[in-house]
């Protein structure tokens, strides 16, 4: 492909256009799967016999093309940002978009960021169901911890979890279990 010496900068204009046109190659599959689908009748099985795709992955396509349309689409974002949000509702599929195109989140911050606040919710829906950590004397698997932090040590600690490319509350756990381990 490359038959001359490329600048660093002109081998990442392209990097950035291959990607740019990777992603929205998904997004005219999924668009062309919505059109063949409404026009000429569940038609998945011809679709994954000219394409190298699989029926899964077609109708996943189709799922995220009709679940966000294109004023829903953020085009900042992936088609696979979108894909990790499809299952949530609305307003949590706005929330986590809107987060991680305000943020750069990669596919897989957004997906580390999604798991980690369902595990929290879990986690509290656990707490309130028990009522306390160690319901009826058996100790817990997991237990929440609510601490109430300022803005400013907040900030710095997101900071520092973005650096080990972790959510801020599996970063927190870590530090608290090594803080203890040294005592």
């Amino acid at each position: 492909m490359f038959t001359a010496k490329q600048s660093l900068v002109a081998w990442e204009k392209v990097g950035v256009n291959l990607f740019s046109f990777a992603n929205s190659s998904a997004w005219w599959i999924a668009d062309w799967l919505v059109y063949g689908e409404s026009t000429f009748h569940d038609r998945y099985v011809e679709a994954t016999r000219r394409t190298s795709l699989s029926y899964q992955t077609l109708r996943n396509y189709t799922w995220v093309a009709r679940e966000f349309p294109l004023h829903r689409r953020r085009q900042n974002l992936s088609f696979s940002h979108h894909l990790e949000v499809v299952a949530l509702e609305k307003p949590q599929q706005d929330y986590w978009l809107r987060k991680a195109e305000e943020l750069g989140w990669s596919r897989n911050k957004l997906r580390g960021q999604i798991r980690s606040s369902q595990l929290i919710q879990q986690g509290e829906m656990a707490a309130q169901d028990s009522g306390s950590c160690a319901a009826e004397g058996q100790e817990p698997e997991a237990c929440l911890l609510n601490l109430e932090l300022s803005a400013e040590d907040l900030e710095k600690f997101q900071r520092a979890a973005t650096k080990e490319s972790a959510p801020v509350e599996t970063w927190a756990a870590e530090m608290l279990r090594r803080a203890a381990a040294e005592l």
